[in-house]
């Protein structure tokens, strides 16, 4: 037979699950930060922005979106891991700072599966593979095609280097067994501004940055890069439907410091949740090129480890340098 468990130990196990029940129950009794590792105007500092407008009736008290950019999202992420992890600092995540930046910079300051518990998925943010009307391609087989006809003629804009984006275009050229060339931007703004204008054939680039230009006739979605079709968008094929297996997925999630018990996390999550699947805020959001997702912490969790093994593979066979 084992050893008995002191009774001290079992008072203690109960005492600290009454406790951390207790703080999720009163929870918030003051203001809550959203920490956006991103400047004002990205993807994920509207989803904060977003969340903090429901938030704020719902809680009864103010909501905070703190912006602080800097590496990728690594000067943000690295403070939210450090503070205290009691639920009122929380984080906007992006699939790149949470499985992509391990590979990509030599001294990370955080570690994106131990220093944080995720809280609740935002959504995808769907990225599409543009042309210029100029470019001679409707279509996945037709832009592969040219692109064998014309070795390393094709570049293609990026929001910038090491983004889903860009590794998108990395995976197409080892799949498709194509020589093209990337040409990094800094945001996904100035990448399609310089597609409208023909300066580069093709983009890999958010939705929400190239429907507001299609009725210009000037560019054309030739194909997404997520696994599945957009509802919204049913006749834009996907690339795994002519190349198998091709996908990059692209998303934000909400993520809290590590040690913050589990109940707290369970309850904001939840709340967060409701809020995401609000039929308003999923067409807001739809609006952004984000399609909200139903799946859960323990999901989100194990996407995190699956997408950093994946991303790690196609980096190193991009060639693509830490920093």
């Amino acid at each position: 037979m084992g050893a008995a468990v002191p009774r001290t130990s079992i008072v203690a196990f109960f005492l600290l699950a009454l406790s951390a029940a207790a703080v999720a129950q009163d929870y918030p009794n003051r203001p809550v930060t959203i920490l956006v590792p991103q400047a004002p105007g990205a993807s994920s500092d509207l989803v904060a922005r977003t969340l903090a407008e429901r938030l704020q009736p719902l809680w009864g008290q103010s909501v905070v979106v703190d912006n602080r950019p800097g590496a990728g999202g690594n000067v943000g992420a690295a403070i939210a891991a450090r503070a205290a992890p009691d639920g009122y600092t929380l984080m906007i995540g992006t699939d790149a700072m949470m499985t992509s930046n391990v590979h990509l910079y030599r001294n990370m300051p955080f570690d994106p599966i131990k220093d944080f518990a995720p809280v609740a998925m935002a959504g995808a943010n769907i990225i599409c593979l543009a042309v210029h009307e100029s470019t001679p391609v409707k279509t996945v087989p037709e832009l592969i095609a040219y692109a064998k006809a014309n070795p390393g003629k094709l570049k293609y804009g990026t929001p910038g280097a090491a983004s889903p984006h860009h590794l998108a275009g990395e995976l197409l050229a080892l799949k498709a067994g194509i020589e093209i060339e990337q040409v990094p931007y800094r945001g996904g703004g100035p990448a399609a501004n310089d597609l409208l204008g023909g300066h580069i054939p093709m983009a890999f680039i958010s939705l929400s940055s190239a429907v507001p230009l299609l009725p210009s006739g000037k560019i054309r979605v030739v194909a997404l890069i997520d696994k599945s079709r957009y509802v919204a968008m049913p006749d834009v094929p996907t690339i795994g439907e002519t190349i198998p297996g091709f996908e990059m997925s692209s998303w934000l999630g909400v993520f809290a410091p590590a040690a913050t018990p589990a109940p707290l996390v369970a309850r904001i999550g939840d709340t967060m949740t409701r809020i995401f699947n609000d039929p308003q805020v999923k067409e807001k959001l739809a609006t952004l090129g984000q399609v909200v997702g139903s799946i859960t912490r323990s999901e989100l969790a194990a996407m995190i480890k699956r997408d950093t093994e994946v991303r790690a593979a196609l980096i190193k066979a991009a060639n693509i340098q830490p920093q």
